[in-house]
């Protein structure tokens, strides 16, 4: 189960860095600065959650 967790954790990790490129460089240009908000909020939102998530299946 602790796969499934470092996975996610790892997607939502990847997501909020696809967003902080948009938003610190030009190199995503076609992407709005919209959806780039929206993937660091839900990236960090996943970050938390799914550490959380983890440590608490570490201490069990």
């Amino acid at each position: 189960m602790d796969n499934k967790i470092v996975v996610a954790l790892i997607g939502s990790f990847l997501i909020f860095a696809a967003g902080l490129l948009r938003l610190f460089t030009e190199s995503l240009s076609s992407t709005p600065l919209f959806v780039a908000y929206i993937f660091i909020i839900t990236g960090i939102l996943g970050i938390i959650t799914n550490g959380l998530k983890l440590g608490k299946s570490k201490n069990t």
